[in-house]
């Protein structure tokens, strides 16, 4: 028994420089839903609606008989998308921001470098010992946009407000605004998430026809040039505010 302790005892150290540095590499998407709460997860396997953000981290394991400043090469490819040259990042951990529809896929490819007289150099993934490359793969949806052809601004919580339909994706730029027939500006909004309440200067105007703009881009490329005319009906007749001028600048 001691001579298996004294033999297990020495060769420890062999042990140790026998391990070698390993990473897993993982990315967390952060997003503001439709409700405006930011939420975030694991991007391997997801179709998210642009923009979001990823923090990509390598989380190296690196043992003794390695120095702890191995080389990171990043390859980030939008597979739908060949004519883009791949995006190449070489820190440990960072971040990027996705407004650009398709499918990714993101490969780690480290240099660790051996300590002199004790390890030599080691680079992952190492195919030829199995090595699994663990690439991460994730898809920004195509765009999607659509608005109602009216409101009912009576203050029930059905169809009270003016903005897009729940179901839109990706649209990475957003400018919309409410005319009246005179073609004075009454709101606008930059806010995908926003709308408008049917007010004026904290006053309902009056039901009828109003028009809407919308200038919007989506992640696949597609402009949004929305004109359409919008029907206001929540029993208010009063008037005062048709003729009023900007709500919001």
């Amino acid at each position: 028994m001691k001579r298996f302790l004294f033999f297990f005892l020495a060769f420890m150290p062999l042990l140790a420089w026998a391990q070698v540095p390993t990473v897993e590499p993982n990315g967390t998407y952060y997003r503001t839903n439709e409700e405006g709460k930011e939420e975030s997860g694991d991007v391997n396997g997801q179709t998210l609606s642009a923009p979001f953000r990823v923090v990509f981290t390598a989380n190296p394991t690196i043992p003794d008989g390695y120095t702890n400043s191995p080389h990171y090469s990043w390859t980030i490819t939008n597979t739908k998308n060949t004519e883009a040259t791949p995006i190449v990042r070489n820190q440990e951990e960072f971040e990027m921001e996705f407004n650009e529809s398709g499918s990714y896929k993101v490969q780690l490819r480290v240099i660790f470098y051996g300590e002199e007289g004790i390890s030599d150099d080691y680079e992952f993934p190492n195919l030829e010992e199995g090595d699994d490359p663990k690439i991460i793969n994730f898809s920004v949806s195509e765009s999607k946009l659509e608005f109602p052809n009216g409101i009912s601004p009576n203050g029930d919580e059905k169809n009270d407000v003016l903005k897009a339909k729940e179901g839109y994706k990706s649209i990475v730029s957003f400018h919309a605004a409410v005319f009246n027939r005179w073609g004075k500006r009454l709101y606008s909004w930059d806010d995908i998430r926003g709308g408008w309440d049917g007010k004026v200067n904290g006053k309902p105007v009056k039901d009828g026809v109003y028009f809407l703009v919308v200038s919007a881009k989506g992640s696949d490329g597609i402009d949004y040039n929305i004109k359409k005319a919008i029907n206001v009906i929540s029993g208010y007749n009063n008037g005062e505010n048709e003729n009023a001028g900007n709500g919001n600048e």
